[in-house]
């Protein structure tokens, strides 16, 4: 399933690559590898930086850079 949002790419990238994320967040490690292999290969800048209201992105560490 591919990221709607920049934000949710974001997440799943952060869940996929940091082995204690998954602990933090309930999201497996699995899913956002999943996610991340999804988004592979597609224009990110069309999609919108966050969901819009009501669709919650959890956010990530500030510190984590890609």
């Amino acid at each position: 399933m591919p990221s709607t949002s920049r934000a949710q790419h974001k997440y799943f990238e952060w869940i996929a690559h940091d082995p204690a994320a998954p602990a933090k967040t309930g999201v497996p490690q699995a899913v956002a590898r999943e996610f991340v292999k999804a988004d592979k290969g597609r224009s990110l800048s069309k999609l919108p930086q966050h969901k819009a209201e009501g669709g919650a992105v959890s956010s990530y560490p500030k510190k984590f850079r890609w």
